[in-house]
């Protein structure tokens, strides 16, 4: 068998692994899938008259700010799936399975393709789902065109695989799960204090850079221009930039430390 017939299975393997992981231990999937929906639902109903009514600078209008708000909050799940996956990626390397893998005829880089490929696409479906709830609470996106949606998935699938490259590297560097669980927190913070839920320039001046120089702001500007018709200018190249050079920084720093012999 060629090499690259090896890695194909072996990583088809080890995708199927991950899987069967998230079917029998769905609980953490859960609760990550919980925190950006109940955000969703909390700033609709509970925010969503005062900032509406901030937005269009008039009346309140609770359905112009959830069609804000939510491509940041599709973000803010993409960022909480992906702290599932450094968790699991620390449970692995703390638990001796790998140890074990290195023992075994296993393609070396599947194990790692494998947590890649299986988080993605948790990311995919957890963003299908809130959407979902998105919907039946009255988002809607009639302007955008066939092309805009098959630009704002892939997109979505770009960011995704950037960030789990990033979460493969932090559950590897992490000496256990909880520690894997607290350095991947960023991913989810990081959305907080971008364009998620208020303008960037409504924010205060000294605030503004750290909400603009950074890789969720871009993202979720192009996102909102591609659902909404908003103007995106060089957010989206800026997005793709981001995500281009997390992804690459992510598998050069994941398979470095993945290579290393253990001690």
């Amino acid at each position: 068998m060629s090499s690259l017939s090896l890695a194909v299975r072996d990583s088809s393997t080890m995708l199927r692994r991950n899987l069967l992981h998230v079917r029998r231990y769905p609980s953490l999937t859960l609760n990550l899938l919980l925190s950006p929906v109940v955000l969703l639902l909390l700033f609709v109903y509970v925010f969503g008259d005062v900032m509406g009514a901030g937005l269009n600078g008039g009346g309140a209008d609770r359905s112009e700010y959830l069609s804000y708000i939510l491509p940041g909050i599709l973000l803010l799940t993409i960022g909480g799936t992906t702290i599932g996956t450094a968790v699991s990626v620390a449970m692995d390397m703390t638990e001796g399975i790998i140890a074990r893998f290195r023992t075994m005829a296993v393609h070396r880089g599947s194990v790692l393709i494998g947590h890649v490929i299986g988080s993605v696409l948790q990311c995919l479906a957890s963003v299908v789902l809130v959407g979902a709830v998105a919907v039946a609470i009255g988002f809607r996106a009639t302007d955008a065109t066939a092309l805009e949606w098959i630009l704002a998935a892939g997109l979505l699938t770009l960011v995704s695989l950037a960030l789990t490259w990033i979460a493969v590297g932090m559950g590897l560097v992490s000496p256990n799960p909880e520690g894997a669980s607290n350095n991947a927190m960023p991913l989810m913070v990081l959305p907080l204090i971008s364009s998620a839920f208020v303008p960037v320039d409504a924010m205060p001046g000294w605030f503004q850079p750290i909400a603009e120089y950074q890789p969720f702001t871009p993202a979720i500007e192009t996102l909102r221009g591609l659902l909404l018709g908003t103007e995106i200018g060089h957010n989206g190249w800026l997005a793709v930039a981001w995500c281009v050079g997390l992804a690459v920084l992510g598998y050069v720093w994941s398979k470095s430390v993945f290579d290393r012999e253990p001690k």
